[in-house]
């Protein structure tokens, strides 16, 4: 291929090949539930694999994707938009002369395929001219023909769009009806039908679910115009439409009768609460600026572990590699070989891409890796990071992490943040008796406002509900609400972890990444947690 032929040939892989694969075409309903024959998905792997391996390509493997979404959102009594969307076609990536090339397609022939491969390795080879060191790949036996599905009771593709609309429908009325001005409800929906060939001699099948139901309702005062607003509690899931049948089983009364939900969701409950909350935020307290004690419930903590673990954990951060754009970590390799402390001792913080409802779970990352559980910081000490297959040996590993993702067949895959958490308390205990135990602090729920350095070492964080806590009870409602923290100080100010009981998810649809950018799906668990000492300031804007 001629300088002039292999520039034509990229421009078209990353102008005309990467718009379909983001934002996909609409279809009808109906075609939510197809799915492409495993025969053809097979054919095109092995057409792909063999064009790359025919012009000289070390390593190939070959992603055959079909991302589906569907969107349906209100506001009070009207449907604004329902909206599905598919996106079909391959990704190839390989190894030839020590470097990656990559290419993809929409086109979904054996030709199209093939000709996609020949394309990846002449760009691999255009990029080992200025490598100075060959891609060194941790082993990976192949596994066959094996597939994965998330376990889900019933697919949210297949629910009629009517039982969707009414349900959102009775949740801006629910919430209207207990004092809420506006309210807006959606309902987000994801499947991807992803297929994995490598000339590792794998070809793996996964058909995965993700679901999200946000909400926001807002109070007006009529008489000042001033208004509060407060989002719905609940969390993305790697589950299907059960997870909105609301089981009074799975949700836990906490302090001051704040409801809080698991793998199951009262979406109407929610919204009847968050009005007479928003309600509340209306002549809520302005915050004393100081130090307090916090108590930060799963669904606010889920924020704080993802960006001030999850992010500087990524050793491609830690390598220096996202500089550009999202920037680097404090956690630096020396740290690991010197066990530094990043937090307390009954701090236990750990990767999973396992966890059953989580965003993150799959039976095999994009690289064809089985996913796992192993820790990242025990009792304080910082004892790991995340890695791919490519970057393993840097740590003096024998295998990759299972952290590699593509947003789509059309992006390369690269390595992605898992699901982060943090290990229940050893101890029994509720979140009621933690609070019980604290003199003067704050109750937090929910995500707010944040912002953190490029090395992910010093922050602020605000919330959605946000309350006293005097002398082991919660006496009011606050407002203008934000913590700072430095990394290592707040997690060594841990002081109380709730059981495992208590321990729920919170999730991200949406955490971006890389050059092009890419977004992926990510939760962090944890229980109720308690932070002691930490510096508070008060947000209010002075209109003097």
């Amino acid at each position: 291929m001629d300088r002039r032929s292999f520039l034509a040939a990229c421009g078209i892989g990353a102008g005309g090949v990467l718009l379909p694969g983001f934002a996909g075409r609409a279809i009808a309903a109906s075609q939510l539930v197809e799915t492409i024959d495993i025969a053809v998905k097979k054919r095109l792997a092995d057409a792909g694999m063999s064009a790359a391996t025919g012009a000289g390509a070390s390593y190939a493997d070959v992603r055959v994707g079909r991302y589906l979404r569907q969107f349906v959102i209100t506001r009070e009594a009207n449907v604004q938009n329902v909206v599905n969307t598919e996106s079909v076609g391959v990704g190839v990536r390989v190894i030839a002369d020590g470097a990656w090339g990559f290419s993809a397609t929409n086109t979904m022939t054996p030709e199209a395929v093939a000709e996609a491969a020949r394309l990846a390795v002449a760009i691999a080879r255009a990029n080992a001219v200025n490598q100075t060191q060959a891609v060194q790949l941790a082993p990976t036996p192949g596994v066959g023909e094996v597939s994965y599905r998330t376990p889900i009771r019933r697919n949210a593709m297949e629910v009629p769009i009517a039982e969707k609309v009414e349900l959102l429908l009775g949740v801006n009325a629910a919430a209207q009806a207990a004092g809420a001005n506006f309210v807006n409800s959606q309902l987000f929906l994801v499947n991807e039908q992803k297929y994995f060939a490598s000339t590792d001699g794998s070809y793996i099948d996964q058909d995965v679910h993700r679901i999200w139901a946000p909400f926001t309702v807002t109070a007006v005062d009529m008489s000042t115009g001033k208004f509060r607003s407060r989002e719905g509690l609940s969390a993305p899931m790697g589950l299907g439409y059960e997870y909105l049948d609301g089981n009074a089983a799975d949700k836990l009364n906490g302090p001051g009768g704040i409801i809080s939900y698991g793998m199951s969701y009262d979406m109407r409950e929610d919204a009847e609460a968050a009005a007479r909350q928003a309600r509340e935020k209306l002549s809520a307290k302005s915050v004393e600026p100081g130090r307090y004690d916090l108590i930060l419930d799963p669904n606010h903590l889920g924020l704080t572990i993802h960006e001030s673990v999850g992010h500087p954990l990524e050793l491609d951060r830690v390598l220096g590699y996202e500089a550009n754009y999202a920037g680097t970590s404090f956690a630096t390799l020396d740290k690991r070989r010197d066990r530094f402390q990043y937090g307390s001792e009954i701090v236990n913080l750990f990767a999973d891409k396992t966890q059953v409802g989580s965003l993150g779970a799959v039976g095999y990352d994009d690289e064809g890796v089985a996913t796992k559980r192993w820790p990242l910081v025990d009792q304080g000490v910082l004892v790991d990071y995340q890695c791919t297959r490519d970057q393993a040996h840097i740590l003096g590993k024998t295998a990759s992490d299972g952290c590699s993702y593509a947003d789509s067949w059309s992006t390369v895959q690269f390595q992605r943040m898992p699901n982060v958490s943090l290990e229940p308390g050893r101890t029994p205990m509720t979140a009621a008796n933690m609070i019980s135990n604290v003199e003067n602090g704050i109750y937090i729920l929910g995500r707010g406002s944040f912002s953190i350095d490029q090395q992910r070492y010093n922050a602020q964080f605000g919330g959605t509900l946000f309350y006293e806590v005097k002398n082991g009870e919660i006496t009011q409602p606050l407002e203008d609400v934000a913590y700072q923290m430095r990394t290592p100080e707040f997690w060594a100010a841990c002081s109380a972890i709730c059981d495992e009981s208590d321990y729920r998810l919170f999730g991200s649809f949406f955490d971006g990444k890389g050059q092009p950018s890419q977004v992926s799906a990510v939760s962090h668990g944890s229980s109720t947690t308690r932070f002691d000492g930490i510096n508070v300031i008060n947000t209010a804007r002075s209109l003097g």
